[in-house]
């Protein structure tokens, strides 16, 4: 069943209608209604259209959010073949909210990442909501290691609110695990490629994402932290989100014109949730792209480009002023 966002109410009710005319035709009681069906239809869908073609900063954060949005298992199930799974950090123990292992992305092997938030109660309470704490970051370090060592690319899926800041993950060294995660993959050796699928909230999504290439959903969002926790931090007052998600240019579209992300992969109408496999679909053919595109560069030049990435960033709204 599908879940509406507050935002969403006006198509809601047209689509509702569309529903209700489609049940009547269904039962057939001699009077044709496929007319009117096909307008309301069209209404329906030119209503979403337009809704998701102006949604605000605070309206991307709730659709990056959506509980019906693909999660990494969905990635890695409709795009990774024969993916086996590696679990712990050989220091700790094992964090279910990054997911990682190797597996076959268009017959080539290569190694993915990522945080899983989970589908349901049980599932996201075992995935922590896709908030690691060090072990996980430690993982990924321990994965990455793995794939510069057999020369595979690395495939990093980002949905995170963020790092887990709970005590225990504070007394294992989270800052640690963050930056050590963040320093390996600037390190690689081979290609990698990040995608904000999602929510890529502050240090616990760069820690996979300071890759040769960063691609955003369309309508994902990427930020130093919660709009929430902004808020409360600069007003002191957590009602204030909405002003700082739009101060804070947390979109897509905001983020490529900074020189932040490198593509913005385009959703279907009425984003990610509504249509899965074709959003997954959409995520496969931009990463094929990306990596056919550094394929043929040395370890040295992969990560020349990778630092000459991070290094610019800035810059170019400076030489603009």
């Amino acid at each position: 069943m599908r879940s509406y966002l507050d935002f969403e109410k006006p198509v809601a009710e047209l689509e509702t209608k569309v529903e209700e005319l489609r049940a009547l035709a269904e039962k057939g009681e001699g009077v044709s209604i496929s007319e009117e069906l096909s307008k309301l239809e069209a209404k329906a869908a030119k209503a979403l259209t337009d809704l998701y073609a102006t949604l605000s900063p605070w309206h991307k954060i709730q659709v990056a959010r959506h509980p019906q949005r693909p999660h990494f298992s969905n990635y890695v199930q409709q795009l990774i073949k024969e993916f086996t799974p590696l679990a712990g950090d050989r220091l700790f123990g094992e964090d279910a909210a990054i997911v990682g292992g190797f597996g076959r992305f268009q017959g080539e092997a290569v190694c993915i990442i990522g945080q899983e938030k989970g589908s349901d109660t049980a599932s996201r309470l075992h995935h922590n909501f896709g908030m690691a704490r060090p072990e996980g970051y430690r993982k990924a370090v321990r994965l990455m290691s793995l794939a510069d060592r057999f020369g595979l690319p690395v495939i990093s899926l980002v949905d995170t609110a963020g790092a887990f800041p709970g005590i225990d993950a504070e007394e294992r060294g989270q800052a640690e695990a963050i930056a050590r995660s963040t320093d390996a993959a600037l390190g690689l050796g081979v290609p990698n490629i990040a995608v904000v699928v999602g929510e890529g909230g502050s240090g616990g999504a760069i820690a996979i994402a300071a890759a040769n290439k960063v691609l955003m959903l369309e309508h994902a969002v990427y930020t130093v932290a919660s709009p929430e926790a902004s808020a409360s931090i600069l007003w002191r007052d957590s009602a204030k989100a909405q002003d700082a998600a739009v101060s804070m240019k947390i979109t897509a579209q905001d983020l490529l014109k900074f020189g932040i992300i490198d593509v913005i992969v385009t959703e279907p109408a009425g984003g990610a949730h509504r249509d899965p496999a074709s959003a997954i679909a959409a995520v496969g053919r931009a990463i094929e792209t990306e990596l056919a595109g550094l394929k043929n560069y040395s370890r040295q030049q992969i990560k020349e480009l990778r630092a000459a990435k991070f290094l610019s960033m800035g810059r170019k709204i400076e030489e603009k002023r």
